[in-house]
């Protein structure tokens, strides 16, 4: 059995216990700030070992990471950076959801010269959604535009900014705030948050999309030579762009982000009745002609063993827990850094926590 440390026993951290000790090849950790959030996890699974971490404290970190082989980090973003760092020292391959690129930058320069894998932002987006991005691309050439849409959106929206709590209300802010990479006319640049609103439709269900950070992952960076336009946009019920920019510009709420995260958490209820919206096309040239190839699902909430978990849950955990598992496979390399684009598609389809996006 391989030992695996969890990090975070939040919303995320939750389903990636439930799906990897219920697989009975992992015997897991958990290691959490808050102890109730601990003592959950440990009740429901007698066998899952817990105890509460700083993760600001390297010799916290080390206590829980002491003979692992691999960790899991579903703490905040600003953790990764250390996290990282001592999951190097103790040679423990490295997994992380996150979606700031200050904070992947980092990590990525801890994969250097490392024994162990590092593979940061492989969750749903970074994640699923460039391993959907290169294999819509495999059979193309000439690849003018990538798009890349995400939604996690409350199935029954019931206020103004129609948009329930569903995953880290930190995250949230963050990509609503950053610069946005992207690639424009094939070269690497930056865009503001929020910004190029556009309309779509998805099964008869009129969307808007609008930039946000993070989403691309290392695909920028990697695609800028070959694509000429690649971009990621948040997809959200029409009127929720105008109502963040009010608060965020005009009552400069994006200078006041604790507070702001602080009156979400407030007055947003969260939800467990969720829907993933996922649309990514690639326009270039097949057999000589030009064409488009698109992919577009909706993924809802599910019982799985007789337990209701939202569509968030389920995707991002389902991302980073299926790459864990071709690791343990062995269908991915053992060391450095891995890019989602290396993924292959299929082989992440056919796993048994893939499964859950075919």
């Amino acid at each position: 059995m391989h030992e695996l440390v969890i990090l975070g026993a939040g919303k995320i951290g939750r389903m990636v216990a439930h799906l990897m000790t219920t697989s009975g090849d992992y015997r897991v950790r958990v290691g959490d700030v808050a102890q109730p959030a601990v003592d959950h996890l440990t009740r429901k699974y007698p066998n899952v070992h817990g105890q509460v971490v700083d993760f600001a404290s390297a010799a916290s970190l080390d206590a829980i990471l002491k003979g692992a082989w691999a960790v899991i980090s579903c703490a905040p973003f600003h953790c990764n950076p250390l996290i990282a760092q001592r999951a190097k020292a103790h040679g423990v391959h490295y997994f992380d959801l996150t979606e700031d690129v200050e904070v992947t930058h980092q990590v990525k320069q801890l994969a250097e010269g490392s024994k162990t894998l590092f593979a940061p932002q492989c969750g749903l987006a970074p994640g699923f959604i460039t391993i959907v991005a290169n294999h819509l691309m495999r059979s193309m050439t000439e690849v003018s535009d990538l798009r890349l849409r995400v939604g996690a959106l409350p199935r029954y929206p019931s206020n103004r900014l129609k948009y329930n709590l569903t995953w880290s209300t930190e995250g949230l802010i963050n990509e609503y705030c950053n610069p946005c990479e992207s690639v424009e006319n094939g070269q690497l640049t930056t865009v503001p948050p929020l910004e190029q609103l556009e309309r779509l439709t998805i099964d008869g269900v009129d969307y808007e999309a609008f930039n946000t950070s993070g989403g691309l992952g290392t695909l920028a960076i990697t695609l800028k030579d070959r694509v000429k336009n690649v971009n990621y946009k948040t997809i959200r019920y029409p009127g929720h762009c105008e109502l963040m920019k009010f608060l965020l510009h005009d009552l400069q709420m994006q200078d006041q982000q604790g507070l702001l995260r602080d009156i979400f958490e407030k007055s947003l209820p969260a939800t467990f009745q969720d829907q993933i919206v996922i649309f990514v096309s690639a326009t270039g040239k097949y057999l000589g002609r030009l064409c488009e190839r698109t992919y577009a699902k909706t993924i809802y909430h599910l019982q799985i063993d007789g337990e209701n978990w939202s569509g968030i849950q389920i995707t991002t955990a389902a991302g980073v827990t299926a790459i864990v598992d071709m690791l343990r496979a062995g269908q991915l390399p053992s060391a450095g850094l891995l890019k989602m684009e290396n993924v292959d598609y299929e082989q992440f389809l056919k796993n048994r926590f893939g499964k859950y996006y075919a």
